[in-house]
This record gives C-alpha cells, sequence and structure tokens, in this order.
C-alpha cells in the first residue's frame, strides 16, 4: 500500500466527521440523531425489521401554544406540555406484511424505572376533570399517536403525540414493538433527552 493511500483515510475520516458535526448528524449503529440548528429539537430514528421510529422532541411552548389555540387554557395544558413530548412516527417501509401494534406494549426505560408510554385514555379523564371544553378535547385527541394500529407495508404510517411522563431533561431509551405474523420485533432507541 502506498504511503498516500494511508493518508486519505484519515483525511476523509475527519471530512466525515466534520460534516456530521455541521449537520448535527450522529448515527450509531441503525440510530440516527438530528439537532435542528436553528431551534435545537432533537429527532432519534431507526429503522430495522423494514420498520422506521422516531420521535422528535415538542418544546413544553410549543405544545402550550398548540393546545391554547385550540380551546384549553394554559393551567389545563401545563401538566400535559411538562410531560415529555414527542412527535413520534411508525412506519412500515418494507416489513414483509402487515404489522401491529398496541402502544401500551411499548417501554420507557429510564433512571425512574422501565413503564409503557402515558396512556391518553388518562390524560382525556385529567383534561375533562379540570373542565376541558368538548372542542378542545377533540383536538387533543386527534393529536396524540394512535393507541393501537395495523400498517401495510409499502409506507403505510401514522404520527402523532407521545407522552413519556418523565421531567424535562430527563434521558430514556424508548422501545416501540409490534407483531407481524405472530412475532414480535422491536426497535430501540437509545440515549433520547426530553426537551427543557
Amino acid at each position: 500500500m502506498s504511503k498516500a493511500f494511508k493518508t486519505v483515510v484519515p483525511v476523509g475520516v475527519v471530512i466525515l466527521a466534520a460534516l456530521l458535526s455541521i449537520t448535527g448528524l450522529k448515527a450509531a449503529g441503525n440510530q440516527v440523531h438530528l439537532v435542528d440548528k436553528d431551534t435545537g429539537i432533537e429527532t432519534w430514528s431507526i429503522k430495522q425489521h423494514g420498520v422506521t421510529f422516531s420521535l422528535t422532541q415538542i418544546l413544553p411552548d410549543q405544545a402550550r401554544a398548540f393546545y391554547v389555540n385550540r380551546g384549553f387554557t394554559l393551567e389545563q395544558i401545563e401538566p400535559f406540555a411538562m410531560a415529555c413530548i414527542y412527535m413520534t412516527v411508525l412506519r412500515n417501509e418494507d416489513a414483509p406484511g402487515v404489522i401491529s401494534y398496541v402502544q401500551q406494549d411499548w417501554s420507557i426505560v429510564s433512571a425512574q424505572g422501565t413503564h409503557p408510554p402515558m396512556k391518553i385514555t388518562d390524560w382525556m379523564d385529567r383534561l375533562k376533570a379540570i373542565g376541558a371544553k368538548q372542542p378542545a378535547m377533540i383536538a387533543f385527541r386527534w393529536a396524540q399517536f394512535p393507541p393501537e394500529q395495523q400498517y401495510e407495508p409499502g409506507g403505510d404510517w401514522n404520527q402523532g403525540m407521545l407522552t413519556t411522563g418523565l421531567p424535562p431533561g430527563a434521558s430514556f431509551d424508548a422501545i416501540a414493538r409490534w407483531n407481524l405474523n405472530g412475532k414480535i420485533y422491536e426497535n430501540e432507541l437509545t440515549g433520547v433527552r426530553c426537551a427543557k
């Protein structure tokens, strides 16, 4: 091997590392981590078994603005805004069949323990108990990630809000599980952080 060839490889690695830091893209295995350079909002994504799973932070102020504009008061929506919210996507890119999931089979793993994402029905009961109006409740329900669903191969997908219930700044791993022909598969995102 020539000396010139040996020096090209490290330079290429340095250039790649520089490009990744500029764009905010970091990859560990199949997991990709993006940071929006203007907002600081972070996204974690992974594609395995033909299925893409991603979480994008929703800042507390974004949640407040979204729901106040749909009829909630600031006081009503504050507990939700502080519950570590993510725009969640699950997409059946090219799994060999229809996938189905139940969100309560998913796991949020943190220093506080392991639990499923917070239930939409619990949020609905809580918001109704503090006097949220029906139009606001409908808007809230439709913006949430479905508690269960199935997706055809070829790109069938959905997105919506999902809450972990963790405090701002907390770190966790998220495991999405789905069924395909009677077998359970999972995609895990590691080192996810709650927005502050």
